[in-house]
């Protein structure tokens, strides 16, 4: 790629005036009967098209689509929605930078914004991988969402240019109060259930800072989230890919981001919970920047990957898998025998759904470790707290 590419026009989400032809393409798009159907249920199914058509801004595009979208996506595939921490991020005074565990391509960042817009708060600007735009529509949509592009797949030059324009874009968009910006703690989503911060991350961030190590990142005003599936969104999908991953090189197919995205979206999820943590503190970064200079960034991804951990809501999936996992009945008092008959149930089922070639006990044990790692994490931090 020429070295032009890497500028802020590049990675930016559209503008007001670029959002409004981008939708109005995509409402000529021949699903758009069809999802307006689902979602505006009882609306003539020209009334999405309509809708596109007529948007005149990004926050219009929000409030008449999708909220209504990701409202219909909790209405039909969450039992209970909740979150907590929601009242501290409230009294924070400026812009904040979501650092989240990442569990689903679409979801994480768009529960959040549901959250924001229910509470009548500005939406956060959302950091995607460029490999879902595979196709034009898709990419419409998303950087009509307020998407940030991070360029993947790249050589290590490339790498470098295109962290430097993404580490000043994020500065620069929190600190000057324009927008908060949502960001998973590591690249791609978590599919062994452990949720750790990329080092690299961090020193992406540090990138643009002008100050010394403390005011660099105390300007950010970095708030871990954590968000937790009773059912995990395509968890028998990335099970499969571990698995896939251990003999080979896993190669994803043509638009299977795609699919993972319409999975997530239609697959029952349960109960769902987000939480909102402590913002990183002063006395937590300057303690880590009295380390080494490596040793600076670890001491910052612990911080953040115990607010990650301790926010994350264990359900009865969790305990179930865990104790399975580890042929104990040590959670046994957190549900019932009716309830892990139902899933183990519920595990055949979704282990079905793959060829059959696959290794079915090495599969279904991944596919456990998917649900039980959260509570081996919880136990991990626990016992380290109380060194």
């Amino acid at each position: 790629m020429d070295e032009n590419t890497y500028n802020v026009e590049n990675i930016a989400p559209y503008t007001d005036e670029e959002a409004v032809a981008a939708l109005g393409r995509v409402a000529n798009h021949p699903s758009v009967p069809w999802i307006s159907k689902y979602i505006f249920s009882n609306q003539p199914e020209t009334y999405l098209r309509d809708i596109l058509k007529g948007i005149k801004s990004i926050d219009e595009f929000q409030r008449l689509v999708m909220s209504e979208a990701i409202e219909w996506v909790i209405n039909t595939t969450v039992r209970n929605f909740s979150y907590d921490g929601f009242s501290k991020l409230q009294e924070l005074p400026g812009k904040n930078l979501f650092m989240s565990n990442h569990r689903d391509i679409i979801l994480d960042p768009a529960f959040t914004n549901i959250i924001l817009f229910r509470n009548k708060m500005p939406l956060t600007e959302i950091c995607v991988g460029d490999n879902l735009l595979q196709s034009k529509t898709i990419e419409y949509l998303i950087r009509s969402n307020r998407m940030i592009k991070v360029i993947r797949g790249i050589s290590a030059r490339e790498l470098y240019l295109s962290s430097k324009v993404l580490s000043e874009y994020i500065r620069s968009t929190v600190t000057s109060g324009k927008n908060s910006v949502w960001i998973a703690q590591k690249q791609g989503r978590t599919k062994d259930g452990i949720d750790v911060t990329e080092q690299g991350l961090l020193k992406m961030l540090d990138m643009s800072g002008t100050g010394d190590f403390v005011h660099n990142f105390m300007e950010l005003s970095i708030v871990p989230l954590s968000i937790s599936y009773e059912y995990e969104p395509c968890d028998v999908l990335k099970a499969r890919e571990i698995l896939i991953s251990r003999t080979r090189k896993y190669v994803k197919t043509e638009n299977e981001d795609l699919q993972s995205i319409m999975v997530g979206i239609k697959q029952q999820k349960g109960n769902v919970h987000l939480n909102f943590g402590d913002p990183l503190n002063e006395d937590e970064i300057r303690a880590a920047a009295e380390a080494d200079k490596n040793d600076r960034y670890q001491s910052i991804r612990h911080a953040i990957d115990r607010r990650v951990i301790q926010g994350y809501r264990l359900w009865k999936t969790n305990y179930i898998a865990y104790d399975l996992v580890n042929h104990s009945f040590k959670y046994a008092d957190r549900y019932s025998p009716e309830d892990m008959e139902k899933f183990i149930l519920y595990t055949e089922q979704q282990l079905d759904k793959v060829e059959p070639t696959l290794n079915r006990n090495e599969l279904r044990d991944i596919f456990l470790r998917i649900y039980g790692n959260p509570v081996m994490t919880r136990e991990y931090a626990e016992a380290d707290e109380c060194r």
